[in-house]
């Protein structure tokens, strides 16, 4: 349970990305260094869903 947990935690932290994302649009909201946080949220996300794939299995 845990290793599962452990393969879908790139996901979740894109997913996060994503969420502050759509609330920094919807609320109009746009700074740099907002938009840069959640870009950083997204990219590392898909770096450490990569990473953490090929070190689990």
């Amino acid at each position: 349970m845990l290793k599962e947990l452990l393969k879908n935690s790139g996901l979740l932290v894109i997913l996060a990305g994503v969420i502050v994302l759509s609330i920094i649009v919807f609320a109009k909201g746009q700074t740099n260094s907002s938009l840069s946080l959640s870009l950083g949220l997204v990219i590392g996300g898909l770096i450490a869903h990569i990473v953490i794939n090929k070190l689990v299995d």
